[in-house]
């Protein structure tokens, strides 16, 4: 069975954030696959996958890329299925290029845009989950479990470090 979710990103480079948007999935109990394709340099390879993807079992797309940040955009215009653009985050310009670039789509093709980088990944991994959720009463459980224990570690009062 293919997962439910999958992880794209544009270059091998762009794992170093994605990975975090796997581990959440990972803590949440969802498989995911992960993969790089390329909307530039392999464009055939994003064209099969994408017009594939629904027909292979996949729920969301988590898409990751820098730069001119093209992947989650055309993924989208290629599926019906949702997508979650991450920016990640370039030397040039600290990835508000990439934010830009997905958060620019024209209407009608949608992208849901995070923001740059890790904090991005894990939260498109969470929203991911949140979708998922809406029809797996087990993954709520652990999602609300997982929200609970994230709230829970916020301290009230600063510690006295001196």
């Amino acid at each position: 069975m293919t997962a439910p979710i999958a992880i794209i990103m544009g270059s091998q480079s762009d794992w170093d954030t994605m990975r975090h948007a796997a581990d959440t999935l990972d803590a949440l109990g969802i498989a995911a696959d992960s993969r790089v394709v390329s909307a530039h340099r392999t464009p055939d390879r994003l064209f099969a996958f994408a017009k594939g993807a629904k027909a292979a079992g996949y729920k969301v797309i988590i898409a990751g890329a820098g730069g001119a940040a093209h992947l989650p955009g055309m993924a989208a215009a290629l599926t019906e299925l949702p997508v979650f653009g991450v920016p990640v985050e370039s030397k040039t310009l600290k990835g508000v290029d990439s934010l830009y670039s997905i958060v620019q789509m024209p209407a009608g093709v949608p992208v849901g845009t995070l923001a740059i980088g890790k904090a991005g990944a894990i939260n498109a991994a969470l929203l991911a989950a949140a979708v998922l959720a809406l029809s797996d009463p087990a993954l709520s459980d652990r999602l609300a479990a997982w929200r609970k224990a994230q709230t829970d570690a916020v301290a009230e009062r600063p510690e006295d470090k001196a």
